[in-house]
């Protein structure tokens, strides 16, 4: 039995979801969600590792980014800022989930705003998939116009361009996010046997400095403890600053050893957090503003 197979359906995602945000207190962020319901359904690190297809999202990441869709679609939860989610009242008052309706209602709804000629008509509710409850957002943007800033569709694809990059090109190119971050003295050193530290930086904050080790990882799948373990390792009686970026994701064990009581913090990027740098350093990413034009009908007939 493979590991895609151990992890839930779609649908099984929206009762935890929900649940995990009443206990954050109403919203919270797309990490927070996934952090808390890989630990309530007790994910092991290896679940947390199945890539959907060739990545860059996790099996885990993609289905919880689908329940947070059709919740989205029931009206339960709502987008209020670009990686968070929040209650609307409605799932606020929702006492229990059913994951049929939901379903159905996400159907219905996807077929009263679908093409008379559609064939997404024809499906019925209870076979929706994730193609049924969205349109898919590659359909959605002009090759030859950019892709709109608040779909996820520019990070996958920056993600394959770094993905693509040489190892020795992807560390230039983090040494120039930090630079351009406020380090100083930004150092590859790329030294093998050297615990993956690949260089050395000075944060410069205000009347301070100290040092702070990198790690680059041009990496397709989760990062996971181990690999914390070992870069901190290698740090030990050099410095106490660690970051560590990568292309993949971190799993939530990854993350705790990251943050373990009596060690070393360390900073920990991932692939999305990347992109979005790369984009507000509008480093090989350029955001245009788009002019629109929205005509009202009703103004000319009623002057």
């Amino acid at each position: 039995m493979s590991l895609d197979s151990l992890i839930p359906s779609i649908d099984h995602f929206f009762e935890p979801t929900l649940t995990v945000l009443k206990q954050l207190g109403g919203s919270g962020t797309v990490q927070e969600i996934y952090d808390r319901v890989c630990a309530s359904g007790h994910f092991s690190e290896a679940q947390q590792s199945v890539l959907h297809k060739d990545g860059p999202q996790t099996e885990i990441a993609y289905r919880l980014a689908w329940a947070r869709t059709s919740l989205k679609q029931y009206e339960a939860i709502e987008n209020v800022s670009r990686g968070v989610w929040a209650l609307t009242p409605k799932g606020q008052a929702l006492q229990t989930i059913n994951q049929v309706q939901i379903k159905q209602f996400v159907a219905e709804k996807l077929k009263a705003s679908a093409p008379p000629s559609s064939t997404q008509r024809e499906h019925h509710a209870d076979s929706v998939s994730p193609s049924d409850i969205d349109l898919d957002p590659e359909s959605q943007w002009d090759h030859r116009a950019g892709i709109p800033v608040d779909s996820d569709v520019w990070i996958e694809h920056l993600l394959s361009e770094l993905k693509a990059m040489a190892p020795d090109a992807f560390e230039r190119l983090c040494q120039r996010v930090l630079r351009q971050s406020g380090f100083i003295k930004v150092e590859v050193t790329g030294k093998t046997g050297d615990g993956g530290i690949d260089g050395i930086g000075v944060l410069k904050m205000a009347l301070l400095s100290f040092p702070v080790f990198f790690q680059c990882k041009r990496y397709a799948g989760s990062v996971g403890a181990s690999a914390i373990r070992d870069f901190r390792g290698a740090m030990v009686g050099r410095t106490d600053k660690g970051l560590f970026v990568t292309t993949g994701t971190f799993t939530s064990a990854a993350k705790q050893e990251a943050t373990r009581d009596g060690a070393p913090a360390l900073d920990l990027i991932d692939g999305e957090q990347l992109c979005i740098l790369l984009k507000d350093l509008k480093l090989g990413v350029e955001t245009k503003m788009i002019e629109v034009v929205t005509i009202h009908p009703t103004w000319f007939s009623q002057i």
